[in-house]
């Protein structure tokens, strides 16, 4: 059964465009007044021997050319091609994906990027729950979504470890052997609110790392599973100075024409402290096909990447992955390193996300008729079992705190309204875009800034000034188009210069 649009559907067709401030003459005024995939394809060598013989089409230059008014905004055009051009299983993936997308999640998500799927909830709905309902959960994926047949599914557990196994769902859901555990958790994207960093400098120009997030690149779901401790342990434990746990997804993932699967790493330390979980259940539900079916990994606050889904295998080895996705991406750059100078050695593998939050209303550009105080509300989340302080929703280890608040304001026109968050470790974000610009585009951590034009009814010029435009039906928006509006009679006027100075001073 589709997502129904009974979901407090209301989008427009350039709703994204909009939300960002590049269409803010659109803004109406806030008045706050009133298969399973595995390993394919096996061929590595033969498949990038044919990428690399045919030419496709470039990525389209968003960063210094015009984003699309669109939804999708990008198409993927060239993934599309890279998986035709492989054939076999892989032809059809890209539709097959598109149709899951449409039939799971809510119809007014903002699809950034159409394959592979890319897509954030609209900024009214990101918060509007303190639990993210699923069809509105976030979704960054890498590569097509596989269908598996959970009963032909198993997941290996292999590497530095005593007994290598395999297990079936029902034997990791058996909970005389592993005690089941329902936590509830806030994921991250660490490309959320890009498109700040987009909107001062362009970077790395490859489409799906920088597809333009803004600020819905997180949410927060109550998942079940089990512990990816207590399963290692039933392989006997870790042998050999095992140090860090690989993880394999079977979603097919292309990079720099190199096919394999999804595979990350995470320390062994973060494992053992049952910071990892194996999950087949999302509020309330299994899991959707497009988060994962059947199972699916949660890496307490860790960024979204590290967290694989339509997981397969599991294994331990001594050093970090060396797979494209640990080891040259998600890597943070310092501000002296770009496009001709950088190395995937000079980044910081990005694990946990800082401490970072977001404005979600009003948006950046309206226009807000208020009485002294704007309404404001948003979100605020630290990584790595921090979190939020101050006057917000319930603190939590690993889960964000939404907020509210009346933002006093007695002045009239552009303002510019600024949330900057401290965590309990007393971490804060830095105050301007510039200070977390990096090549990648990765980690918007800082203050986040909107501007807003303040409309102040309290002041009675102004009260009186938006009665005669209703009296006269004239609309209020947008701000920018000229209105015949009379202010002021000519008598008015008259009687003004003749009870002041003059304009100018006499000798």
């Amino acid at each position: 059964m589709s997502v129904k649009a009974s979901l407090d559907t209301a989008n427009r067709p350039d709703e994204w465009m909009i939300e960002q401030g590049m269409a803010a003459h659109k803004l109406p005024i806030l008045d706050q007044n009133m298969s399973n995939g595995k390993n394919f394809p096996r061929k590595k060598a033969s498949a990038r021997k044919l990428l690399a013989s045919q030419s496709f089409p470039d990525s389209p230059d968003f960063m210094f050319g015009p984003i699309p008014e669109t939804n999708p905004v990008l198409t993927g055009d060239d993934f599309v091609a890279w998986h035709e051009a492989i054939g076999g299983e892989l032809t059809p993936v890209p539709e097959d994906s598109w149709r899951t997308v449409l039939l799971e999640k809510h119809p007014d998500m903002l699809h950034l990027l159409k394959f592979p799927y890319n897509g954030e909830p609209p900024k009214r709905l990101v918060t509007s729950k303190a639990i993210t309902p699923n069809p509105l959960h976030f979704v960054r994926n890498h590569g097509g979504i596989p269908i598996i047949d959970k009963d032909k599914w198993d997941l290996s557990l292999d590497g530095l470890v005593q007994t290598p196994k395999r297990f079936s769902l029902n034997d990791l859901m058996d909970e005389s052997r592993f005690p089941r555990i329902e936590k509830t958790v806030t994921m991250q994207c660490s490309g959320t609110r890009r498109i700040e960093q987009i909107g001062l400098y362009g970077g790395q120009g490859d489409e799906v790392p920088q597809a333009p997030w803004a600020e819905g690149a997180i949410g927060t779901a109550r998942y079940v599973g089990i512990s990816l401790k207590k399963v290692i342990k039933e392989c006997g434990g870790l042998i050999d100075s095992a140090k860090h746990i690989e993880l394999y997804g079977a979603e097919t993932y292309v990079k720099d024409l190199e096919v394999g699967n999804y595979v990350v790493s995470v320390p062994w330390s973060k494992v053992k402290a049952n910071e990892v979980l194996l999950v087949w259940e999302m509020n309330g539900e299994p899991l959707p096909k497009i988060h994962g079916y059947p199972l699916r990994v949660v890496v307490l606050g860790y960024i979204g990447a590290r967290s694989v889904k339509w997981l397969y295998r599991i294994k331990a080895i001594k050093d970090a992955s060396r797979a494209p996705v640990q080891s040259k991406e998600y890597l943070y750059f310092n501000q002296q390193l770009g496009k001709y100078n950088l190395r995937p050695t000079d980044g910081i593998q990005i694990q946990e996300m800082p401490v970072s939050s977001a404005i979600m209303s009003p948006w950046t550009k309206q226009a807000v008729i208020h009485v002294g105080k704007i309404r404001c509300k948003g979100w605020a989340y630290s990584g790595g079992g921090r979190w939020p302080e101050r006057n917000m929703s319930k603190k939590g280890r690993w889960t964000w705190r939404t907020w509210e608040m009346d933002l006093p304001c007695d002045v009239e026109g552009w303002i510019e309204i600024v949330c900057r968050c401290w965590d309990n470790s007393l971490n804060t974000q830095p105050l301007n875009i510039r200070a977390a610009w990096n090549w990648g585009l990765h980690v918007t951590s800082s203050a986040h800034r909107i501007k807003v034009y303040s409309i102040n009814k309290s002041r009675e010029i102004t009260r009186k000034r938006l009665d005669k435009y209703d009296q006269m039906g004239v609309p209020l928006a947008p701000l920018t188009r000229y209105e015949v509006m009379p202010v002021q009679s000519s008598d008015e006027y008259e009687v003004f210069w003749n009870t002041h100075d003059p304009r100018d001073v006499e000798d």
